[in-house]
């Protein structure tokens, strides 16, 4: 399943998308973690050094190999230099698998151990570099990110968990249509629960599942805030926790030491990603996946590539876990 955490700066939703990563990996669930944000923070929250972080692969500069493994044979699409971050897969496309082996992985993710042996696959946009600035949009970086989500197979015990852009920059492209459930995390404050409000209505009209997880709560009072602001929509809180101050410290103890009230609030992340699962409807989300193409081709992409992008929408094609990877030509 696909998870993002979402939320402002400064939130916590690094922090709490890597607890969920362990909680998920300590029970034996296969994870592919993508970190997502400018900041790049989530390898360090997995327990990587300053210099293993700075190491992970970056999959902004994988674009032009990402692009040609997947377009694999395609007749709708003429080149891999047509594809843009809205691509979707069709007769002939290579997709993507949680556990498989393949040359995408192999060029940007890494193998990230944490307690007992557990694994858990990393990848990352990659942070500016200083031929970026003042030239480069940090969407084009995600792009890659997205164009792996919408060329992604996963299944019920399987998943995929992403650690989105601050605020509301998923907004700028269809990535927020791609997680089967959404953590957004909010502060008890005025601006904790401004992103809440902007994701709400934003993603009203397309389906999105959007679960609130309140953050930095230190009383009833913050939980009547919390409850106040966004109804139904908060599943749990979170407090203070000592062991995540160790781990900020780069000296975190072993996980299960986590304090068994935020243990509980894991467990109950875990419970409504599950639940998500019986929500699946492959058919909408691969009409979701076309509706943002085309609004991107009109918009940009066909001028930009000088190629009608439409053209590669493949009208009898619906992504779903009946499909397999498209092996690899020997």
């Amino acid at each position: 399943m696909k998870i993002a955490f979402v939320g402002k700066g400064g939130s916590g939703k690094t922090t709490l998308s890597s607890l969920f990563i362990r909680h998920l990996a300590a029970g034996g669930t296969p994870v592919l973690a993508v970190d997502a944000d400018i900041n790049q923070h989530l390898g360090a929250a997995l327990g990587l050094d300053e210099a293993e972080a700075a190491a992970l692969p970056a999959m902004g500069a994988q674009l032009p190999l990402i692009k040609d493994y997947l377009r694999g044979t395609n007749p709708r699409i003429a080149s891999a230099a047509t594809m843009i971050k809205t691509t979707p897969p069709g007769g002939g496309s290579r997709l993507l698998r949680v556990g498989e082996d393949n040359p995408v992985y192999a060029a940007c993710a890494r193998t990230v151990r944490l307690d007992d042996d557990a694994e858990i696959q990393l990848m990352a946009t990659g942070p500016f570099t200083e031929s970026d600035l003042g030239v480069a949009c940090y969407h084009s970086k995600v792009g890659a990110v997205e164009l792996c989500l919408n060329h992604l197979v996963d299944g019920r015990d399987e998943f995929v968990v992403v650690d989105m852009t601050a605020g509301s920059d998923s907004f700028a492209s269809g990535m927020f249509t791609r997680f089967d459930m959404t953590f957004l995390i909010a502060e008890p404050t005025r601006k904790g629960v401004s992103v809440y409000r902007q994701y709400r209505e934003y993603a009203r009209d397309f389906g999105v599942r959007l679960k609130v997880v309140g953050n930095k709560v230190q009383g009833p009072d913050d939980l009547a805030f919390l409850r106040e602001e966004v109804g139904d929509d908060l599943l749990v809180t979170v407090g203070h926790s000592d062991w995540v101050r160790a781990m900020e410290k780069g000296r975190p103890p072993r996980f299960e030491c986590l304090e068994e009230p935020n243990r509980l609030a894991l467990r109950s992340l875990r419970e409504a990603a599950d639940a998500s699962y019986e929500g699946r409807d492959w058919e909408q989300y691969t009409r979701q996946m076309v509706h943002f193409h085309l609004k991107n081709a009109e918009s940009w992409g066909n001028e930009r590539t000088g190629a009608d992008l439409a053209a590669q929408v493949d009208p009898s094609f619906v992504l779903g876990e009946e499909r397999s990877a498209t092996p690899q030509p020997a």
